[in-house]
């Protein structure tokens, strides 16, 4: 079983279904509203933990009612809690408008994740302990900066999600072993729109890059090989809330088990795909039997 630590995110996410999101200015009538367990980091938290792995979450969450809610539903699905934080004031929020292609829209409001700003004690021995490091942009950049060069200093690998975009410092980027962000974060950290150009630019900062494509799969690419392209499952979208970070948590995974990197990227699409097909962030996650049992259908054809 491969261990896994998280330094990330965790919200309750706000979410309202309807047939056409809003245009600025307009009111519409949505279908359904729901509140879900979600947060970057914790997505991926709980992916790698249904995908097999062990996992213990780096963070923080507020004082309030969805702060116990957080922390309940991160560990009735097999991730340590033991340093994730409560902190005073609100839990962090993400208000997302879900539209009936699947397609979503988030505002994320911080609240207890702006106050990790650095690691606590025990921290970094939980990260040196890992086999990996998950790392999103949800909490402050200097400690995710903090945890990239923890996980340096142990030799564990370090996997980025850009996300939400912005600049990155180059002693983080540094610091990182895999990046992962989709085709619209690695426009903006490169301003190539081509996903291509995009990939090779990010390789002048970092040894590799996953760029995740949606329903056109994803593309690899590595210093001295050749880029890599995987197809993704031709399935039905309900919901891409979450779909990356699920496809990063089984993604750490396979690649911790010692998965070759195109068998390791094929079933995190798996999981990824069987994700869409559900509403919900943490609640569309699939477990470890499921990916397997997908894998092998013959669905991904």
């Amino acid at each position: 079983m491969t261990a896994i630590a998280v330094l990330g995110s965790t919200n309750m996410d706000l979410v309202a279904y309807v047939a056409k999101a809003p245009r600025l200015g307009e009111t519409v009538t949505g279908r359904a509203f729901r509140t879900v367990p979600g947060g970057k980091g914790a997505n991926q938290a709980v992916a790698a933990a249904r995908s097999g792995a062990e996992v213990v979450m780096i963070g923080a969450v507020g004082a309030d009612e969805f702060g116990v809610r957080l922390r309940s539903a991160l560990a009735g699905s097999g991730v340590g809690t033991a340093a994730l934080r409560t902190v005073e004031g609100a839990s962090g929020t993400a208000h997302i408008t879900v539209d009936d292609e699947g397609g979503n829209s988030i505002i994320v409001i911080p609240g207890a994740n702006a106050r990790v700003t650095a690691l606590e004690p025990g921290d970094d021995a939980r990260i040196g302990a890992a086999d990996s490091l998950l790392l999103q942009l949800e909490l402050p950049l200097e400690a995710v900066l903090a945890g990239a060069l923890a996980a340096r200093a142990h030799g564990v690998r370090t996997i980025l999600t850009p996300a939400p975009a912005q600049p990155l410092p180059p002693e983080l980027l540094a610091a990182t072993d895999l990046l992962v962000p989709n085709e619209h974060e690695a426009a903006a950290l490169t301003g190539l729109t081509d996903v291509h150009q995009a990939a090779a630019a990010l390789l002048q900062d970092v040894p590799e890059v996953v760029v995740t494509l949606g329903a056109a799969g994803v593309l690899y690419a590595a210093r001295d090989r050749e880029p890599l392209t995987v197809p993704a499952p031709r399935v039905r979208a309900v919901d891409t809330t979450a779909a990356g970070d699920t496809f990063v948590g089984a993604l750490a995974v396979a690649l911790g088990e010692g998965r070759p990197m195109r068998e390791a990227l094929a079933w995190a699409s798996c999981a990824a795909a069987l994700s869409v097909q559900r509403p919900g962030a943490q609640d569309s996650m699939p477990t470890r039997a499921e990916t397997d049992a997908f894998a092998h259908s013959g669905a991904t054809s």
